[in-house]
């Protein structure tokens, strides 16, 4: 008997020791989220040059990168704690999100891609806004590309209710365009290119509708639990960028090897996409616009400030 109770209290300690070991284990990844459309090329070659890894190394931390390209999707994992940093986000997903009561915070800037974005009609399909009235529209729902079709329709005297809106992320809008399964998509970059060379029509894009801004995110938990980890995540993000801006064209050749274009199309995307480190005064006022435009088209229930989610550091 004391021999059983022994092997049992040994038992104990050692399942105790094994999910303690496991913790610390899970207590030493960063997750972050890979996002490489619409051409995040600080994102794509942090990662393809090991910069955050290089970066966390002292720290005896592990990244570990998740492909979600949704920003809704990825609130949606920092809220649930599997994801610490958002790589790339755009601003309305943010502000949405933290409309929801989801703390997350802008760290710093990607971009502001205002020639990246677009409506697609199918070959020989839709061919301007007003046309889309009962049409079937694919895209991901609580983005940038989902305010871009707002603010096209109500251009147009017209509202969500006006379309049969179908949630779909990027890839598969696409791949229902190209198969003739949905009569418009919402798409970036790449996949604006592929559907415009299979025939299809930019109904709208961007310009004068929206000024799409991308940054990067993470929980408000983990920036007060780890600035040290956070640091080390800007670091990479800045070096990543000074890499981009010594060697251009080897830089944009990464870009297009892994978006799966030719080198004219990346350098189109690479002028699209104009790049920045820090947001400044002129992309608060933007998100003021893009806060009161999603209120006022039932987009946003509650109010937020955008200074309130955007880190100081992350400031001009």
């Amino acid at each position: 008997m004391i021999l059983k109770k022994m092997a049992m209290a040994l038992l104990a300690v050692g399942m105790t020791a094994g999910v303690a070991a496991a913790a610390g284990d899970a207590d030493k990844v960063l997750n972050i989220s890979y996002v490489k459309s619409p051409f995040n090329l600080q994102s794509i070659v942090m990662k393809r040059q090991g910069l955050l890894e290089k970066e966390l190394e002292p720290l005896g931390v592990k990244v570990v990168w998740h492909e979600i390209t949704s920003g809704a999707q990825q609130a949606q994992a920092m809220a649930a704690g599997s994801l610490d940093v958002g790589g790339v986000m755009n601003t309305t997903s943010i502000q949405m999100a933290r409309g929801e009561g989801n703390p997350i915070k802008i760290v710093a800037g990607v971009s502001r891609p205002t020639g990246v974005f677009a409506i697609v009609g199918k070959k020989g399909g839709v061919a301007d806004v007003k046309s889309l009235k009962g049409k079937i529209v694919a895209g991901p729902k609580g983005t940038v590309l989902h305010q871009l079709l707002v603010a096209a329709l109500a251009a147009e005297g017209m509202s969500i209710d006006d379309v049969q809106f179908i949630q779909m992320d990027i890839p598969k809008a696409f791949a229902a365009l190209e198969s003739g399964r949905v009569d418009a998509a919402l798409l970036s970059a790449n996949t604006v290119v592929n559907a415009l060379n299979s025939g299809g029509t930019v109904i709208a894009s961007a310009e004068g509708l929206v000024v799409p801004k991308l940054a990067v995110a993470a929980s408000e938990s983990f920036i007060a639990e780890h600035p040290d980890r956070l640091a080390a995540v800007l670091r990479a993000h800045d070096k990543a960028a000074a890499w981009i801006a010594e060697h251009h064209d080897e830089a944009v050749a990464m870009g297009a090897e892994e978006q799966g274009v030719d080198i004219p199309t990346a350098e189109k995307l690479f002028e699209w996409s104009h790049f920045t480190q820090r947001f400044n005064q002129a992309d608060l006022d933007s998100m003021n616009d893009d806060l009161a435009f999603m209120l006022d088209n039932g987009m946003m229930r509650n109010r937020v400030d955008p200074r309130d989610i955007v880190l100081p550091g992350a400031l001009e």
